[in-house]
């Protein structure tokens, strides 16, 4: 054996399917779980974003090591390190946003620039980014290191575009989608095949985690009203039904790298070059909407950093007059001591006492919708205005309290 054969790297069947629908059926499902099942954990249990963040990087290193220790692309395991890696990174994105307060515009620009470098190195070593040369050991890490981030970019920039925009769940699925489709186009009309796919992979996160939200959210915020719990279970229970398919069929196996039509070269690098125009072009267009609804009044998505900060409505007292005394009585603690807080002048601590209600809130949603719907929903607005005027990019105490005083009064 000589030394270059020494040198060189375990060479493994491919590690990942063909690139067919049923590839980018299952990935968009697992988008939606990573969105859906996050915060069922986090908020509805009640574990809390940084335990779950730390429970699912232990889940994603035994998933990745067993991956990793396969010669050949299994659908279970290769789509169950998919759908652990969409959890993961959706958690980690929310540790910055919620957790350290750094703005979704900074930590979109930080997960681009990483990826870029992960990219970088990635073809620097490898000379290639194609999937279908993931035929060894370092080519698999750095693509699942490419996937991680991804997916963590895709859920800052999905964010960071409700946070500009202020639209509605299922209003919201309408821009990712739209840029697959032109994505879909610009490969069809003979772009970069590779450059096609990563730009496609990166935008089924934020219409993945919208179209969670969308199925989510309740009927009051304009989504279908089936919570994170039942919308994560048809997830995965849809999840597991295609992956037990493709297991049958084989219908996404890759053949060599030489026959298999995915590779095939379909283009030239002049009709790449125009394509090239033609993407960023679809990024201005995409720009300049932004930019127009971003313009537009509009009060920002529950929860975000930068929104406005709203200007109360009136309150009818005892609207929880049929909830448990006992919850009932946890979230006036809370609201009152986030009242304290601010007019203490301690914005942060009011920020942290109004993240344990939104938790706490949120994880009793099911149980207090179905004891009364109506009065869930006047204080949920109410919680929301609440949260608005705390998190407001520049918070007015004035408003902050008359939100705080109308949520109490609610609270009876």
């Amino acid at each position: 054996m000589t030394n270059s054969q020494v040198r060189a790297p375990r060479r493994m069947l491919s590690k990942v399917p063909e690139v067919t629908v049923w590839f980018w059926v299952i990935k968009i499902l697992c988008t939606t779980v990573g969105e859906s099942f996050a915060d069922w954990i986090n908020t509805t249990l009640g574990v809390g974003l940084t335990l779950t963040a730390v429970l699912f990087t232990v889940v994603l290193g035994g998933v990745l090591a067993w991956q990793l220790l396969l010669r050949r692309y299994v659908p279970f395991a290769y789509w169950l390190t998919v759908v652990v890696l969409s959890v993961t990174g959706t958690l980690y994105t929310d540790i910055l946003t919620d957790n350290l307060s750094v703005p979704l515009a900074v930590s979109t620009a930080v997960f681009a620039a990483a990826l870029a470098l992960v990219f970088g190195v990635w073809f620097v070593r490898e000379r290639t980014l194609s999937i279908h040369s993931i035929t060894t050991t370092p080519r698999e890490l750095f693509y699942w290191l490419a996937v991680l981030v991804t997916f963590a970019l895709g859920t800052a920039a999905g964010d960071w575009t409700l946070s500009l925009t202020g639209w509605g769940p299922g209003v919201s699925v309408l821009l990712p989608a739209g840029l697959i489709a032109a994505v879909a186009l610009g490969h069809r009309w003979g772009a970069n095949a590779v450059l096609s796919f990563w730009l496609a992979y990166i935008l089924t996160r934020p219409l993945g985690a919208n179209l969670g939200d969308w199925l989510a959210s309740p009927t009051a915020d304009h989504g279908l009203g089936l919570g994170t719990a039942l919308t994560s279970v048809l997830f995965l229970a849809a999840i597991l039904a295609t992956v037990l398919y493709l297991t049958r069929t084989r219908a996404d196996v890759l053949g060599t790298e030489t026959n298999s039509p995915a590779t095939a070269s379909k283009t030239s690098p002049s009709r790449e070059r125009l394509m090239l125009g033609y993407y960023a072009a679809v990024t201005a267009l995409a720009a300049a909407l932004l930019a127009w609804a971003a313009a537009q009044p509009h009060t920002g998505p529950t929860g975000d950093e930068e929104s406005a900060a709203p200007v109360p409505a009136s309150a009818t007292p005892g609207q929880a007059a049929h909830f448990p005394p006992g919850e009932i009585a946890t979230f006036r603690t809370i609201t009152q001591d986030t009242l304290t807080k601010v007019q203490a002048g301690q914005q942060l601590e009011a920020k942290t006492r109004m993240k344990d209600l939104e938790t706490a809130w949120d994880r009793d949603q099911d149980a207090l919708q179905a004891i009364d719907r109506s009065a869930w929903t006047v204080i949920d607005s109410r919680i929301d205005a609440a949260l608005k005027a705390v998190r407001a990019k520049t918070p007015d105490p004035i408003i902050e309290s008359q939100c705080l005083t109308a949520l109490l009064t609610a609270l009876g």
